[in-house]
């Protein structure tokens, strides 16, 4: 309610083009309505401590397929995100564990 409110007092309102509210409903039927319906299943009826450690392998994945089709630059500051991520991931995967 808070987002709407702010977008009618602070923006401009853009409608998208015909061909744009395709690609709307072609994502929301296809990989995007897809990957809800799978998250839906895997959290009733997967390991969710599983399904969540690897939920952090998204926006690695993400980034490292980024660099490898020349759309993103490796760089330090990737490097750092990245090794942030894999010790966020080990963190969930580790830290509910008694020693």
């Amino acid at each position: 309610l808070l987002g709407a409110l702010c977008h009618v007092a602070l923006e401009q309102t853009v409608w998208p083009s015909n061909s744009q509210w395709l690609a709307i409903l072609g994502l929301g039927l296809g990989p995007v309505g897809a990957a809800f319906w799978v998250w839906d299943y895997g959290t009733k009826h997967g390991n969710i401590q599983i399904l969540g450690t690897l939920a952090y392998a998204t926006p690695l994945l993400s980034t490292l397929l980024l660099i490898a089709f020349g759309q993103g630059q490796a760089s330090w500051p990737v490097v750092i995100a990245c090794g942030l991520i894999v010790g966020g991931a080990l963190v969930a995967a580790h830290g509910g564990r008694d020693t």
